[in-house]
């Protein structure tokens, strides 16, 4: 009864990380139909990415048996985010950005290759599963983290106007779903990033509901809104180090509000 009740969130947890993933789309069709990344920035794409890789290397079964859900989400988001960071090449706004995203996309590989190597050629048994374990875990905990510029741009303008309901809701859900995952499955590298997840989730809900009602201040919302959609992005991963099924939050747009948000909400 345990395994059935932890196959069922594992499922749900998948479809929920991959509506997550998914969420970008509006935000690279508008990228594609102007042939210009204009100034949205490609760094939580690439460290989505890495995310994907290490949770899905971590969930195969010479790694960590009887998590092939964990790779089936985060093999998916992989393919997903490699499609993003491709468009965002071909059409990058500028020689610089192009490069740019070219030396991260390059470290992004080399991380992975390195982790994945060493596991493979190095360790064997439960020394593989901590190093990919450890290595995943730190990842997804940086990315669960990384809306936290957007609670306190909440805070601040009294306003949800950035922070849409349905992606907070999906986050919290998605966090819920693979903890108690990782709780039925006695693993603490699932479960302990979504707990935080979760948390974090939680909380976004909570300021939801605290501010959703509140004019706030407009005029600074929308300054506000416009120095996060220019420079969040890189904010984010800085304080972070970058949806997953472990992890899923942070995108980075310009001008148009809705896309702003929901960009700041994956990765």
């Amino acid at each position: 009864m345990e395994d059935v009740v932890k196959f069922i969130f594992g499922v749900s947890g998948n479809v929920i990380a991959l509506f997550l993933f998914l969420s970008p789309v509006p935000t690279f069709w508008r990228i594609i139909r102007r042939r210009s990344t204009e100034d949205f920035s490609g760094v939580p794409y690439n460290m989505t990415l890495l995310n994907c890789l290490l949770s899905a290397w971590y969930g195969l079964p010479f790694v960590s048996p009887n998590n092939i859900l964990v790779s089936t989400i985060n093999g998916a988001g992989a393919a997903i985010e490699v499609v993003y960071v491709v468009v965002f090449l071909v059409f990058a706004s500028s020689r610089r950005t192009r490069l740019r995203m070219l030396g991260l996309a390059s470290a992004v590989a080399a991380v992975f290759a390195a982790v994945a190597l060493v596991s493979l050629l190095a360790l064997r048994g439960e020394g593989r599963k901590l190093l990919c374990g450890i290595a995943a875990t730190v990842c997804s905990i940086c990315m669960y983290g990384s809306p936290l510029s957007i609670m306190r741009l909440v805070v601040k303008t009294k306003s949800v106007e950035y922070m849409p309901f349905l992606l907070s809701l999906a986050v919290f859900l998605c966090g819920t779903s693979w903890f108690v995952y990782g709780l039925l499955g006695r693993d603490p590298f699932v479960a302990i990033p979504n707990g935080c997840g979760s948390f974090l989730g939680a909380v976004q809900l909570i300021l939801y509901a605290i501010y959703r009602n509140s004019g706030g201040n407009k005029a600074g919302a929308g300054r506000g809104g416009k120095q996060h959609a220019a420079g969040g992005a890189d904010d984010d991963v800085e304080m972070a180090s970058g949806s997953d099924a472990k992890g899923s939050n942070n995108k980075v747009a310009d001008g148009v509000d809705g896309d702003a948000r929901k960009e700041d909400r994956l990765v």
